[in-house]
């Protein structure tokens, strides 16, 4: 591992800053080596001192001005090295070109040169870090042709430490970045690539950062929330000190927790130092009163101030984020602030198009807001490995609950692997203990045998390093023999003659089904060149499973595999292009039919919802007399009215004998119709409850209207049979190769209110609009 230390968040309430030019001036010395970073590409994020201080410490975004030779040759990494036929490049970045599927992990496996050129001046009193949220899998870092740290595993952050090592003039900072199959988490399986549910494209794929700060600093700040429900709650702060010298006195640390400018209580200590290395201290905030508590109805976020002072040097101010919650998983279900609240939710991979994990900011914010606003989940699992901190501090911000574990799947290697393992948990419960969106740590691999020695220690670390949340782990067996965690997480996939089914809770343990439907419940994949009925399929499965772990308080919740599709080529015939397609949203980010269930999973009084969950049309691909007769409506209306070519063709209410578990079943209704007309189709929406007027609901009425022409069927792919009922996502020129020749109509659109419309030509899928986000990056 890298020596160093996990950064820290500074700062994190504001966005980094770029200085003004005169802003730079003013700052003297410290202005002097912001303006050369700022002439490097990077942008600077001050730390906040108290009134009077002055702070050394500065963070620096080092995202910008990276060149990327290709596959490493010897003395790529040095100094004098001619890096001008170099690419220029920004992070994140992945080391090969990707489309949107058919990934070859050939193109990436091998090792990559990174250089950066950049100028920071030599200053007295101050250490320099090179902050890393992300590399896959290992890299080696050189500075001015120095090596100076190595680190393993792909998926959390690493410093390394650059002071003594830097110029005064042109410093060359190198990244030897080796994305080969190794034997590190989630890696090392006999199978190469394919023994892994998802597909890891090289690179360094995450942020980077220069951090800049005094001889005497904290490296690390713990604020955890205690008797969050009772009169004497409190935050226990634990701030780690790292000093390369010896200050002359004690050391004062202070903590105040704030809401925005407002402190609403502090603290501090003292503390001697009587050697180099790491301190902990810790304070407790006390007398704080009132606070909001957060929730994904109410994600109220507070800010804890620590300030190190040491005795004749410099300050150092750290800003972290929290939440005041209490989650706590039990036999009768999960209770959030001291309410029961069932979890519904879904699994999420980071994998995107074209980018592979190498998503920007902008992209991994609105995976979370799809999930939290448009499928109105309270929970995600981050499957199967660490996730963007981006993504995480939208979860926190959005009231998004989240299940992190370490990277793994179905395989456990040596002891070295192992212990990598333990690494990654260690690393994994610092940088997110602060997050008051993760309610529980995973502290066995994902769907991974019972390996009794190493899941006890990995729970022994995540409670002495945190000690408020409760471990789990996704397992396939339905038993607690040689189960080691918390809360019992199953896998549950399986079906009887075409209707999902669940295994009971298991008794004495807090339950919660970690995954279920996927492809396994039912089709092998719900792709838009699949038939109506399959893609239908899907969102009928996601409703059963939902409704059943709603009907016996011994299931905490559930999480549905999955929200989006990835790449893969793990799982046969449900491999297709490269990619598994169980997701209730393509690649794309574009709704299948299946998102519709989860879309309708609201209170009608914030959006009313009717959303059919099938296709209008009755081209010589589709069947001729329409959906049929139990056409499937995702809604949380009371009542629909509809009407098949002007005339009124029924009344539908949601199915609570099947269904009456679920906050707002979907309706079934008879449309088996002659389509030979092309009538036009019209559902109206209706609230009838208490203290709501019947009335009609004009803003959800869906309509479908008739076209001209027919529908012409969907030519197959090449090598790919059959007909179906929209495209695969056509790329844009310069947004990579095409991979097919799809027509047909589009899938559902996630923009207006209208399901799709029968079309007589082609219509590119609203999937544009995302890759107009990814060209940017």
């Amino acid at each position: 591992m890298t020596a160093g230390s996990t950064p820290p968040g500074r700062d994190q309430a504001s966005p980094s800053i770029r200085p003004s030019r005169r802003a730079v001036l003013r700052a003297g010395a410290a202005g002097g080596a912001a303006a050369s970073l700022a002439a490097a590409g990077c942008s600077a994020a001050p730390s906040v001192a108290g009134p009077g201080a002055t702070p050394l410490a500065r963070t620096y975004a080092f995202n910008q001005g990276w060149l990327f030779g290709g596959r490493y040759v010897a003395g790529s990494a040095g100094r004098r090295y001619d890096d001008s036929g170099f690419a220029r490049v920004t992070l994140p970045h992945t080391v090969t070109p990707l489309s949107w599927g058919n990934w070859d992990p050939a193109s990436w496996e091998g090792v990559w040169i990174y250089r950066k050129h950049f100028r920071l001046p030599a200053r007295g009193g101050t250490r320099a870090f090179a902050d890393f949220d992300g590399v896959l899998v290992n890299a080696t870092v050189l500075l001015n042709g120095t090596t100076l740290g190595a680190h393993q595993g792909g998926y959390l952050p690493w410093s390394t430490e650059l002071t003594g090592h830097l110029a005064d003039d042109d410093n060359v900072l190198a990244v030897i970045v080796d994305s080969r199959w190794l034997p590190v988490p989630p890696a090392g399986a006999p199978g190469g690539p394919a023994a892994v549910d998802y597909l890891q494209p090289g690179g360094i794929y995450r942020d980077v950062a220069l951090r800049v700060v005094p001889e005497v600093f904290l490296s690390d700040v713990f604020a955890r929330p205690a008797d969050v429900l009772g009169p004497g709650r409190r935050v226990r702060v634990q701030a780690t000190i790292d000093a390369a010298v010896v200050p002359r006195g004690p050391v004062l640390v202070t903590a105040e927790l704030r809401d925005g400018s407002r402190v609403l209580g502090s603290a501090g200590a003292r503390a001697a130092i009587t050697a180099p290395g790491t301190t902990a201290v810790r304070l407790d905030i006390t007398g704080i009163g009132d606070v909001a508590l957060w929730s994904p109805g109410t994600p109220k976020l507070y800010t804890v101030r620590v300030t190190l002072t040491p005795a004749g040097r410099p300050p150092d101010t750290v800003n972290v984020r929290t939440g005041f919650r209490e989650a706590v998983f039990r036999t009768d279900g999960f209770y959030l602030n001291g309410e029961r609240l069932q979890i519904f939710g879904l699994n999420r991979h980071q994998l995107f198009p074209y980018t592979g994990m190498a998503g920007a900011a902008r992209l991994q914010r609105r995976d979370a807001e799809i999930l939290a606003r448009e499928l109105n989940c309270n929970m995600v699992r981050c499957s199967h490995y660490p996730q963007s901190p981006h993504f995480l501090d939208a979860c926190d911000e959005l009231g998004l609950m989240v299940w992190q574990e370490p990277p793994g799947w179905h395989y456990v290697g040596d002891a070295a692997w192992q212990g990598l393992v333990v690494q990654n948990v260690n690393d994994m419960v610092v940088r997110d203990r602060n997050r008051p969106s993760v309610i529980t740590w995973a502290t066995r691999l994902d769907e991974t045998a019972n390996v009794t020695q190493l899941y006890a220690r990995t729970r022994r670390l995540a409670d002495r390093l945190d000690g408020s949340r409760q471990t789990t782990g996704a397992t396939l067996s339905h038993s607690t023999d040689g189960w080691a965690q918390d809360v019992f997480g199953y896998d549950d996939y399986h079906s009887v003659r075409g209707q999902a089914e669940l295994e009971p809770p298991l008794p004495g343990v807090p339950y919660l089904v970690s995954e279920a439907v996927g492809a396994e419940d039912g089709p092998p994949a719900y792709r838009w060149t699949d038939p109506g009925a399959v893609l239908a399929e899907q969102a009928l499965l996601h409703a059963q499973v939902h409704n059943i772990a709603r009907s016996d308080p011994g299931y905490a919740g559930l999480l549905g595999w999955a929200g989006f599709d990835y790449a893969s080529l793990n799982g046969e015939a449900r491999v297709w292009d490269g990619l598994k397609t169980p997701g209730v949203l393509d690649t794309f980010r574009v709704p299948k039919p299946g998102a519709a269930f989860y879309r309708s999973q609201l209170d009608p009084r914030v959006r009313p919802v009717i959303l059919p969950v099938f296709f209008w049309d009755f081209g010589p691909g589709s069947p001729p007399d329409g959906p049929g007769a139990h056409a499937m409506i995702a809604t949380n209306c009371d009542r629909l009215e509809i009407y098949v070519g002007g005339r009124h063709a029924g009344t539908g209410t949601p199915d609570t004998r099947e269904l009456g578990h679920l906050a707002h079943p979907p309706v079934f209704a008879d449309l088996a119709v002659d389509g030979s007309g092309l009538p036009e189709l019209r559902i109206d929406g209706y609230l009838d409850r208490p203290g709501h007027a019947h009335r009609r609901q004009p803003v959800p009425v869906r309509r479908l209207r008739r076209r001209r022409r027919r529908l012409r069927p969907l030519r197959a792919w090449p090598g790919r049979p059959g007909p179906g009922h929209g495209p695969a996502p056509v790329p844009r020129a310069g947004h990579g190769p095409r991979q097919g020749d799809p027509t047909g109509p589009r899938g559902p659109d996630p923009v207006t209110r209208s399901p799709p419309r029968a079309r007589g030509r082609l219509t590119r899928p609203l999937a544009s609009k995302l890759l107009d986000e990814l060209r940017l990056y």
